[in-house]
């Protein structure tokens, strides 16, 4: 334990020093930090999924670094400190759980959806919340917070019942989507989309964020394992047609779409 609590304090002492020493890090506050605190975290996710334990050590320290820094702005604010952050979080966690820290005859709890039902009650409780939607920073990426809203529609019970409901859903919004699309046609590069299209497109990707919801896939790292497997299999059809000869670039859409699922059947 001693081991940790050393790290730790090191830590803390080299931030101090940075923030004193560096001329970089002198000019910093929360609002230039904080990008830089969401990248460090999608990083994480990124390691967390495919990079690695090596990879998920490293990115976890660069975000832990980002949390001594805020909190150390904090200090020198007045308005608290790192021991704060760390003790807040411990009595937030064992006042959540009292199905663990408390008498579990009274809060039976044996699911781990019952679990989440449970957490977001004692938030609304112990903090006061008032409203369905309360405290969802509108700062998420569009998936998750279309995925927050959605979860705390569900917690009052207005949502389907089961994911059938969800996918009939998606499947009327693509309908009225392509119904759109046909009677205001496509509209030119670089130019405004017609406004019946535009509001059918957000449709259709909040359908299809609630079928996510439904299956417990979170939308955001979905959509984002897919890009990534997209940018891949088209590389590779690059790579591939380059070995015979030929620029893809160049090639017809039907040329490339040969080389791209060739590339996809690699990949599988």
């Amino acid at each position: 334990m001693s081991s940790l609590a050393d790290a730790l304090l090191e830590l803390q002492k080299l931030t101090a020093r940075l923030r004193r020493d560096c001329p970089w890090d002198r000019e910093q506050t929360a609002r230039t930090i904080v990008p830089h605190t969401v990248e460090e975290a999608y990083e994480v996710a990124d390691a967390a999924l495919d990079g690695g334990p090596e990879k998920l050590l490293d990115e976890l320290g660069d975000l832990l670094f980002q949390v001594y820094f805020l909190a150390l702005l904090l200090e020198e604010q007045g308005h608290g400190d790192l021991e704060q952050v760390a003790r807040g979080i411990h009595d937030k966690l064992v006042a959540r759980h009292p199905h663990v820290f408390g008498d579990n005859a009274s809060a039976p709890v044996s699911t781990a959806g019952r679990v989440r039902e449970r957490w977001e009650e004692l938030k609304t409780e112990q903090e006061g919340r008032e409203g369905i939607f309360h405290h969802v920073p509108e700062t998420l990426p569009a998936t998750l917070y279309a995925r927050k809203l959605q979860g705390r529609a569900a917690a009052i019970e207005f949502d389907y019942p089961d994911v059938a409901g969800a996918v009939a859903d998606l499947d009327d919004e693509l309908r009225e989507l392509k119904e759109a699309v046909d009677a205001a046609g496509t509209a030119a590069p670089e130019t405004e989309p017609d406004l019946h299209v535009f509001e059918e497109v957000g449709d259709v990707l909040f359908a299809a964020v609630n079928v996510a919801r439904r299956l417990n896939v979170d939308p955001e790292l979905a959509l984002r394992a897919m890009a990534k497997r997209f940018a891949a299999r088209v590389e590779r059809a690059e790579e591939l047609a380059g070995a015979a000869g030929r620029a893809f670039g160049e090639l017809s859409l039907e040329e490339k779409d040969e080389y791209f699922d060739a590339a996809k059947e690699e990949f599988r």
